[in-house]
């Protein structure tokens, strides 16, 4: 009598199928969940990139449009503009503005693509001198901030100025405008108002250089000499005329004439209120009598 054996490869259940499929769909769903989290991670990355970018300082420069050799001229065909940081910037090199100016020379060094095409590499030109930015006639006098602390750190090339001296002689202080309506060339080094350091702030300097006559720039040389010397900024536009009268200090603060030997005075001073008078006392106190 015939026995029926069991087959081995009995097809699979449909408890194990479902299985299959569950596992299948958390596997697709937990891929999904990846996928999104991946590119949203991606999405901030770039628009913190993105935020960088438009953070950074940055300028125009005239660049090599291909590799140029030796010998070729400067067209619109073969050059390009390209922005980059202005910390990167060569000090030399061409901007926009000034492509004019360069237009049509030669290179007399060859300068690869991409390559900012600088001053120094034209035949017979160079980059524009401090001294071309003065006007025929004109001098450039430079002045320390520390001698001028009032403004020091807040002016910037293109700004105009007043010069005030405050000297003194024998007998009295005195005070007068010394100058008025002075252009300020360069701060420091650099006569750029937008010039920033590498990390984008603005660059400091120890020096303001001015715009005068010759006359007026002797008149401040010597004005450092004898007195202190203070800088009041302008308005822009601002071109009212202010008294050049030379002023005693004292009549200036609206203090009594004199010259005020054997007497000291004790400021009394009210809310708000102007330093007009105060105790007087008499330099060595008299002895009371018996």
């Amino acid at each position: 009598m015939a026995t029926n054996t069991p087959n081995p490869a009995s097809p699979p259940t449909l408890r194990s199928s479902r299985k299959n499929w569950v596992v299948l769909a958390v596997a697709l769903a937990l891929g999904g969940l990846a996928a999104y989290a991946a590119s949203n991670y991606l999405s901030e990355r770039m628009a913190e990139i993105d935020a960088r970018a438009n953070e950074i300082d940055t300028l125009q420069i005239v660049v090599a449009k291909a590799s140029l050799p030796a010998g070729a001229s400067i067209t619109a065909d073969s050059v390009a503009v390209r922005e980059i940081p202005r910390a990167w910037a060569h000090s030399g090199a061409i901007t926009p503005d000034q492509y004019s100016r360069a237009e049509s020379l030669t290179l007399a060094y060859p300068a690869a693509a991409g390559e900012p095409i600088l001053w120094a590499q034209l035949e017979g030109r160079r980059a524009p001198t401090f001294s071309a930015r003065l006007q025929s006639g004109q001098r450039a006098v430079t002045v320390p901030v520390d001698e001028i602390s009032s403004l020091s750190g807040m002016v910037e090339p293109g700004d105009r100025i007043d010069i005030v001296v405050s000297a003194r002689n024998e007998t009295r202080n005195f005070t007068f405008t010394l100058l008025q309506n002075v252009a300020v060339l360069a701060t420091g080094s650099h006569a750029d108002p937008e010039a920033r350091d590498a990390q984008g702030q603005p660059r400091s300097y120890t020096t303001i250089t001015l715009d005068t006559s010759p006359e007026d720039a002797k008149r401040v040389i010597a004005a450092r000499e004898v007195g202190r010397v203070t800088a009041l900024l302008r308005a822009p536009g601002d071109l009212a005329a202010v008294s050049g009268a030379i002023t005693d200090a004292r009549t200036l603060l609206g203090l009594p004439a004199g010259d005020g030997k054997g007497i000291s005075s004790v400021p009394v001073i009210y809310g708000g209120g102007p330093i007009t008078s105060g105790l007087q006392m008499s330099s060595r106190a008299e002895a009371p009598e018996d």
